[in-house]
């Protein structure tokens, strides 16, 4: 009876932080616009999402798509009002997100260790290529990974591309991650396994998915110190499944 063949990992807020940099640059952002429009009038950080979610066509996932679509709403918010110092401002906001340090979260480094003495791991993560790869230089668990997989979209078709590059089916293959959206929903779609690691704060598009509590393929943990267990525990469910 074959199990878990291989274990992926989503990047960032499930190995390191992420999001609380995006929501303190956009505190900032509404800070900078705030001086120009009532940030409750003028839906500052409802009309920004809409610019993100209307761009992400074009720019993709990241820094870099997000500055520009902050200089973009930042422009529409104010009535081309604002100021080139401010949005010199905004600028630098992306600017140092480019920058921030790689944080591992706690437990992280021992259960990647953990579960890759156990079963083949690879990394899995979207957004902007030249950032990404920096973070994951830095991370210091590269060497943990057979592969190291930087797409555009985590959605079933890319997932099914990697399974078939990896020769695997989805049954053997479990991903770990903190977006339903990206990590769990696409994976359970093609028969595979999923473990959900909430992050106590999400971009709100990562959200917008719906998985049930009760899905037969999927566990969901408190903190990474309870995934080497699970990934053993639904090893032996694709066992018994097989």
């Amino acid at each position: 009876m074959h199990g878990i063949g291989m274990v992926g990992f989503d990047a960032d807020d499930t190995l390191w932080r992420s999001q609380d940099y995006f929501d303190q640059a956009q505190l900032e952002f509404e800070r900078i616009v705030g001086a120009y429009v009532d940030l409750r009038d003028a839906r500052v950080h409802e009309r920004l999402y809409e610019v993100e979610k209307r761009n992400l066509a074009l720019f993709g996932y990241g820094v870099k798509g997000m500055t520009l679509s902050m200089i973009e709403a930042a422009v529409a918010i104010t009535g081309e009002r604002i100021g080139a110092r401010d949005l010199h401002r905004v600028v630098e906001l992306g600017k140092r997100l480019l920058q921030h340090p790689v944080e591992l979260l706690p437990g992280v480094r021992a259960a990647v260790e953990a579960i890759a003495a156990e079963f083949p791991v690879v990394l899995i993560t979207k957004g902007d290529l030249f950032h990404q790869e920096n973070k994951v230089r830095q991370c210091g668990l590269a060497g943990l990974f057979r592969r190291i997989e930087i797409v555009s979209e985590k959605d079933p078709p890319t997932y099914a591309r990697l399974l078939e590059e990896f020769g695997l089916p989805a049954a053997r293959f479990v991903m770990i991650g903190n977006s339903l959206r990206s990590d769990i929903a696409p994976v359970l779609d093609l028969g595979g396994w999923g473990i959900h690691v909430p992050y106590h704060t999400n971009w709100a598009y990562e959200d917008e998915a719906s998985v049930a509590d009760d899905a037969p393929r999927l566990l969901r943990v408190a903190d990474a110190g309870a995934l080497p267990a699970a990934v053993r525990a639904l090893d032996a469910r694709a066992r018994q499944a097989a």
